[in-house]
Order: structure tokens, then C-alpha cells, then sequence
């Protein structure tokens, strides 16, 4: 028996087939899917597991105005997941149009570049619907009663009468129970508890307007509140209840506008970082993106200041002029397109640039604490320490003079004639006199405080009105010398000094040959560098920033930082990388034992250098230590 193909049939004997309904036989013959497979191949799309399913929900629920959403998850999803609010609701003929696919009523003039609604496509409905068994019970704000439809795999049933305060609640049972494949794909009850609740705050991020609560209808795992103030106010009011309270101890303030483009939002201190960019949340008109433009951005704005490896966090909300930015590029809506990603990308760079330069060189107060958890640590578990060779008894012995020790002990509680004669005459307080040198010291009014002593050559101790400071002198030099390279270069190059004996620097042919090429943007660096026979340039001339610095490491170090960034990118286009490099090797190192006035002079200048909270690197070059803090460290609060 020979199989027959449509191509081998001319056109009337093709119409004839077609029209007999006889067309499901034929190889390469179009025809119609059945709607209920169409909705499951959507909900492949759209319902990827259970906090996709809840997204979609919740995100219907802020479009019909709802002031509070309560979500219940049980089984991590796979058994019941219920969404309900109280927004507009629905009469009986728009619920039963509601799980029909495309049918939406946030495109009331078909315009696809004013949207200004979460949702938009009308397939999450019968996505979910085609792969569970939905109810969805409502009441809209113009009705006096309630309704209730049914979906099991995609059938619906007739709407019946509900009992239902305004709004509307969605049931979802037996998630995916239709496709057993994707049921198997799911994780863990936890993970998929933990994925929902990530989508929960993400848009309670964006909707502090909004109380929202997760459960898993015996206990409440997100309780938050609607926020009040104004509207920064409930910005980090909402994004300190979902992040911690140190975040808002650590945030700065963003808000600027550039062309019909408006940014606001937080962002915490270079010095609090993460491993990951897991706590970067991006919104576009209030809706949460994960973009690579945007997450590039935060990278550019901090790349002075945070080390490759780690991540800033920050809550940035971006709102777009209409026609701006394109939406309906992926069903999960979680990918847009930007008309002008430039202008976007300059917006996000220079806003938080500003408010980092603003921060001068203030540190994030995770240092100080982490500080006082190491110290407070260490003191709960002590080294253990030898026996004391006198017993209880011997303690409680009082010695043979007992009887003068009253006496002695008031004697020298006595304060001295010098204390009680510059106390009286009201020439200074206690806190800016120095016994040991009889001047009197105000620098304790500075930021950084007045330099005390240096601890193993590496770390200043200073004092200031209300705590103790401890500095990292490598560190906080680093920034300073790293902040002199970046003016200079600015200001028409970097003051150079001539070796008195050039340095010849062996390298392998690919690095000396990319150096060579770079021969005159090396020099707006400060180096003079030519080639020297077979394998080996000679340096001239170096920064004179750098001190003594090792020429012959610092030169390799800047080969492979080349070699990295590649030898068609201009140097200048990666300032921060070659600078750091530089300040590092041109810093005051660890183990340089320096005196009071060279100790002063460096929290002096530190004051005056914007980021200098933080190394090149993103580690803090200093910690604070409360006077209070320390006090509660010996129980004396």
C-alpha cells in the first residue's frame, strides 16, 4: 500500500480532501489544535510551577485596585493555592469571559505601547485553568450579588451564586494534575513555598499601598502592613519590612528625571555587599524585570567601589514615558526592550553615582556590627585560661591591713590637683586633655576622631565624641591615592618621576607586544615604557603617586589586567581597573609603623576623599564603635 502526500495531490483534488474532513490522515496538512491544548501549550509559557501560577494571580489583583491580597499555599502548591482580594470584582458575564484566552479588559484601545496594567495578554486565567481545577468566586463593586465559575481541565461549568464580599477569590486545586510531566519537574514543598513568598515581596516592593499576607492556612509567614507617609517614606518602609532593618540604617536615596524618565528608589553603601545580585530588585513601572541593561547599569554606577565578585543591593523603580519601553516581549513579562537603552543606562549610572559622591566616605553599619557580633562571640567563649592557685576560701580572706584599705581606696579616688584646677577654671573637659602631653586635643571633634595609637603597624585606633574608631591604613591610603589618580587623569594626566635606574621587565611576547601597543594611553598614566630587545621593555619613568612601589610586579600585574580587558579596549575606557591597580601598589602598606601625626593626617584626608568608607576593593577601611556598644560589651548598660 502506498502512503500519499498532500504535495503529491493538485489543488481541486486538496480542497476535495479538505472538505470531506478527511484531513487528519494526510502528512503536512495544517488544521486547527484543539482549545484545550492550546491553553496547556500557553500554560507551558506562563505556569511554569506555583509561584508563576500565584504572579499572574496577585498581579490581577493590584490591577483591580485591591488595597489587601491574602495568598494561602499548602503543599507548596501542588494541593491548594488561593488568591483573595478586594478590588473591583467581576459581574457574571466578565467572569465567564475571564477564562477565555486573550479575553482582557486592560487594553481598552488596543495599544500595545500604553499599557499601563501588570497584565495585559488574557492568558493566565485559562493557562491555569487548563492544567487545575479553578474556581473563581466574585463580586463586583457595581453588583449586589456574587458569582462562582468552575474550570477542571479547561471545562467550565455554569456560574452558580456565591457568597462573597467584594472582590474576588481564586482557588486552584491539583496544579498541573493534566500535565503529570511538568508535576514532576516541581521541587521541594519548602522551595516552593520560598519561590512564592520571593514573588510576594517583589511586588509588595512595588505596592506599599498594599497589605499583603502568605500563609499556609495555619500560620502566616508574610505579614506586611500598608505602609504610610510620603512616598519615599513608604518606599523604605515597605523595603525595610521585606529586606531587614539594615537596610534602611544603610540606604541612600535616589530620585531623579531625565527626559520623561523618572528613577527613584534605594540603594544601600558600597561596604554593604552581597555574594550574589539576588538582592538588586528592579521595577519597571512597577512592574519586576530581571534585565540585563539594568543589572549592567548597577554594575557600571559601582564599579568603583565594589569588588567583581560582590553585588550592592538596591530597589530601584523605573517609570517610562509612554511608547518607551516594550512589555510584550516574553509571556513570563519579566524581559522588556528599551527605545533608548543609552538614555536608561546614563539615568541609572549618573543618579547613582551621585548618591554614592554624596555619601562621602561613610561606611555601612553591618561593618560596626559584625565588629561587635565577633567581639561579643569571642567573649562568650574565652581561651581557656590556668588554674588559679588560691582557693574561695583564700578570696574571701581579708588581708592583715583590712582596716586601712577603706581609707586608701577614698585617697585615691581623689582627683588630682591638675584635673581640679583646669576643671574649675573651665579650660576643657576631660575627653581634650591629654595627661601625658598637658595640650589640649580637638580633634576628637572630626568624623574619624583623633589618632591614638597604631596596632601591629596596620590598624589606627582613634577616638572621636562618641565611640572608637579602628582604621585600616593600607585601605583607606588605597582609596585616597586611587581618588588622586582619577583627578589627575581628568585634569590632563598623572605627575611622573625618572627613575634614577630604569627597570627592565621581563615578559612573555603577547603581554610585552599588547603593552607596547598601549605605549601612549600608558603614559597619560604616568609610565614611559620602551621596548628592550628581545622579550623585555625598560621603564623610564613611573606615577609618582606610587612611591616606592615593586616596578618590576606592578608592570606584570598591569599586563594581565590588559590581557583581561583586551587589547582593543582603550585603556581610559577602563580607568577603574588600571587606577586600582595602581593606588593598590601605591598605598601606605600594612606593617608601616607611622607616628600620631602621620596617623592624624590620614583620617584627615580620608574625611576629605569621597568613598573613602571603602577600598577600591569594597571592604570597609574603617569600623565604628559606638561608646554605648562598648559599654554594653562589659555590662556596664
Amino acid at each position: 500500500m502506498c502512503l500519499l502526500s498532500v504535495r503529491d495531490l493538485d489543488v481541486d483534488e486538496r480542497m476535495a480532501l479538505l472538505d470531506d474532513n478527511d484531513n487528519q490522515t494526510l502528512t503536512g496538512t495544517i488544521r486547527r489544535l484543539p482549545e484545550g491544548l492550546v491553553n496547556r501549550i500557553a500554560a507551558g509559557e506562563v505556569i511554569e510551577r506555583p509561584a508563576s501560577a500565584i504572579k499572574e494571580l496577585v498581579e490581577n489583583s493590584i490591577d483591580a485596585g485591591a488595597t489587601r491580597i491574602d495568598v494561602v499555599m499548602r503543599e507548596g502548591g501542588r494541593t491548594l493555592m488561593t488568591v483573595t482580594d478586594n478590588g473591583y470584582g467581576m459581574s457574571k458575564n466578565e467572569l465567564i469571559l475571564s477564562i477565555e484566552r486573550h479575553a482582557t479588559s486592560k487594553l481598552p484601545d488596543d495599544n500595545l505601547t500604553r499599557i499601563n496594567t501588570l497584565g495585559f495578554r488574557g492568558e493566565a486565567l485559562p493557562s491555569i485553568a487548563s492544567v487545575s481545577r479553578m474556581e473563581i468566586s466574585s463580586r463586583s463593586v457595581n453588583k449586589e450579588d456574587a458569582w462562582k465559575i468552575s474550570i477542571e481541565g479547561g471545562l467550565t461549568a455554569k456560574p452558580v451564586p456565591a457568597a462573597i464580599k467584594l472582590g474576588t477569590k481564586v482557588e486552584i486545586r491539583d496544579l498541573f494534575y493534566a500535565t503529570p510531566a511538568r508535576l514532576k519537574f516541581l521541587k521541594t514543598v519548602r522551595t516552593e513555598f520560598n519561590l512564592t513568598a520571593e514573588v510576594i515581596r517583589k511586588l509588595a516592593m512595588a505596592n506599599p499601598q498594599i497589605a499583603f499576607t502568605l500563609g499556609d492556612g495555619d500560620r502566616t509567614n508574610i505579614r506586611l502592613n500598608v505602609a504610610q507617609g510620603d512616598f519615599l517614606k513608604t518606599k523604605l518602609a515597605r523595603l525595610t519590612d521585606v529586606m531587614g532593618q539594615e537596610f534602611e540604617s544603610n540606604a541612600l536615596a535616589i530620585h531623579s528625571e531625565r527626559e520623561g524618565f523618572v528613577l527613584t528608589g534605594f540603594i544601600g553603601l558600597p561596604t554593604m555587599n552581597r555574594r550574589t545580585s539576588s538582592h538588586q530588585f528592579l521595577f519597571i513601572d512597577g512592574r519586576p524585570v530581571r534585565d540585563k541593561l539594568l543589572y549592567g547599569s548597577v554594575r557600571g554606577a559601582y564599579s568603583d567601589f565594589v569588588a567583581y565578585d560582590r553585588h550592592p543591593i538596591v530597589a530601584l523603580f523605573l517609570e517610562t514615558p509612554a511608547g518607551a519601553v516594550d512589555v510584550n516581549v516574553h509571556p513570563a513579562k519579566t524581559e522588556v526592550r528599551f527605545q533608548e537603552p543609552g538614555l536608561v543606562r546614563g539615568l541609572i549610572v549618573g543618579s547613582l553615582k551621585s548618591a554614592l559622591a554624596e555619601a562621602g566616605h561613610r561606611a555601612s553599619t553591618t561593618v560596626s556590627t559584625a565588629a561587635l557580633g565577633a567581639l561579643n562571640k569571642s567573649m562568650n567563649n574565652p581561651s581557656p585560661r590556668q588554674t588559679s592557685q588560691y582557693t574561695s576560701r583564700d578570696i574571701f580572706k581579708l588581708p592583715p591591713n583590712a582596716k586601712y584599705l577603706k581609707t586608701n581606696f577614698y585617697e585615691y579616688q581623689k582627683p588630682s590637683e591638675t584635673a581640679s584646677l583646669a576643671n574649675t577654671n573651665g579650660l576643657m573637659s576631660s575627653d581634650e586633655f591629654d595627661p601625658n602631653t598637658g595640650v589640649i586635643d580637638d580633634l576628637a571633634h572630626f568624623p574619624l576622631g583623633a589618632a591614638k595609637t597604631q596596632l601591629h603597624s596596620t590598624y589606627i585606633v582613634s577616638q572621636n565624641k562618641t565611640g572608637i574608631i579602628i582604621t585600616d591604613q593600607h585601605a583607606a591610603h588605597e582609596r585616597i591615592v586611587y581618588e588622586k589618580m582619577k583627578n589627575a587623569l581628568m585634569n590632563g594626566g598623572i605627575k611622573r618621576q625618572i627613575l634614577l635606574i630604569p627597570e627592565v621587565v621581563e615578559l612573555e611576547a603577547s603581554k610585552l607586544t599588547r603593552l607596547l601597543e598601549q605605549q601612549i594611553d600608558f603614559s597619560k598614566f604616568g609610565f614611559i615604557i620602551e621596548e628592550f630587545g628581545s622579550g623585555a621593555l625598560i621603564v623610564r619613568e613611573v606615577p609618582s603617586l606610587i612611591g616606592e612601589a615593586d616596578i618590576q610586579t606592578l608592570i606584570k600585574d598591569l599586563a594581565d589586567d590588559l590581557e583581561e580587558i583586551g587589547s582593543t579596549t582603550i585603556l581610559e575606557d577602563k580607568l577603574g581597573h588600571i587606577c586600582g591597580t595602581l593606588a593598590c601598589y601605591g598605598s601606605v602598606r600594612a606593617g608601616r609603623s607611622l607616628n600620631i601625626e602621620e596617623m592624624n593626617a590620614l583620617l584627615r584626608e580620608m574625611e576629605n576623599t569621597p568613598h573613602s568608607g571603602q577600598c577600591n576593593h569594597g571592604r570597609p577601611t574603617y569600623v565604628e564603635l559606638n561608646l554605648t556598644d562598648v559599654e554594653r560589651l562589659f555590662g556596664r548598660r
